[in-house]
């Protein structure tokens, strides 16, 4: 993976994401190489055109100090829209750490999603916080697919270990379960095995999108052959989603479980 520190302006920035104020990305490019990923449009706008999205990592160079915890005051913050904030070469340039510790003091609401076990690091420093709210990713409890679809993230067993960890420090937590893939994500199970420690669950459904359609085309092909028709139908038939989202609202309801569907939106979506 090709690494270099780049110089950056700034480093919280003003969110077009519904209900977030301001987005943190601690880096430009990830680590994980999920193939179904959606911010591989990044590359466009960070000077690595012709470069491949999970191949090159700038960790961002900033004066921390220069953020002043009583602005973001009444905000809402998300780490991280377009990286995870805790990649692995978070245990070396800590950005993230360093974003956190240059934010104590703020009453803003903090949301943090990841794919790592590395988030268990910062549990001391997230208690310092009024008002924060640790979340994981999570699609399948299948290693082996996990592996394939998202190579470089921490395992699922390990991100499900991670979120009760910082349940039992009495942190908000939640679980996002995304994206959601036809026939494969069993989102029972994993409430099942998540429910414990947190009431909380996010849905998102998986969006095809020009750069990442050949990629989950052929690992459907090559690991679940029979579901490939399925998938291409689906594409074009997006009826399929209202029929999961009834269930996913059933279910939830039926456990009593605070839950929040975003569902269509995007390529692989119900226009």
């Amino acid at each position: 993976m090709k690494v270099e520190i780049r110089e950056a302006k700034s480093i919280i920035t003003k969110s077009n994401i519904p209900s977030i104020d301001y987005v943190i990305n601690p880096y430009i490019g990830c680590q994980h190489g999920c193939i179904y990923c959606y911010a591989e449009f990044m590359i466009r706008f960070t000077g690595h055109k012709g470069e491949r999205w999970g191949q090159f990592l700038d960790v961002k160079k900033y004066d921390f100090s220069k953020i002043k915890p009583s602005r973001y005051d009444d905000k809402s913050i998300l780490l991280s829209s377009v990286t995870d904030p805790y990649l692995p070469l978070e245990k070396k340039y800590q950005n993230t750490k360093k974003v956190l510790e240059s934010l104590i003091g703020t009453s803003a609401e903090i949301q943090i999603l990841t794919k790592s076990k590395l988030v268990t690091r910062d549990i001391e420093l997230f208690k310092k916080f009024e008002n924060i709210k640790i979340g994981i990713s999570i699609n399948t409890l299948n290693d082996d697919f996990a592996r394939i679809i998202e190579p470089m993230a921490s395992k699922p067993s390990e991100r499900l270990n991670a979120i009760e960890q910082i349940s039992k420090e009495n942190i908000d937590t939640y679980v996002f379960i995304s994206p959601f893939f036809p026939e494969i994500t069993d989102f029972k199970v994993i409430i099942e095995q998540a429910e414990n420690f947190t009431q909380n669950f996010l849905f998102e459904n998986l969006n095809f999108r020009p750069h990442n359609i050949p990629r989950i085309y052929q690992i459907i092909e090559k690991h679940y052959p029979k579901l490939l028709s399925k998938y291409k139908e689906i594409r074009h038939d997006q009826s399929y989603w209202d029929f999961i989202e009834l269930e996913i609202k059933e279910f939830c309801e039926r456990k009593s479980l605070s839950y929040y569907i975003e569902f269509h939106h995007g390529g692989f979506s119900k226009s």
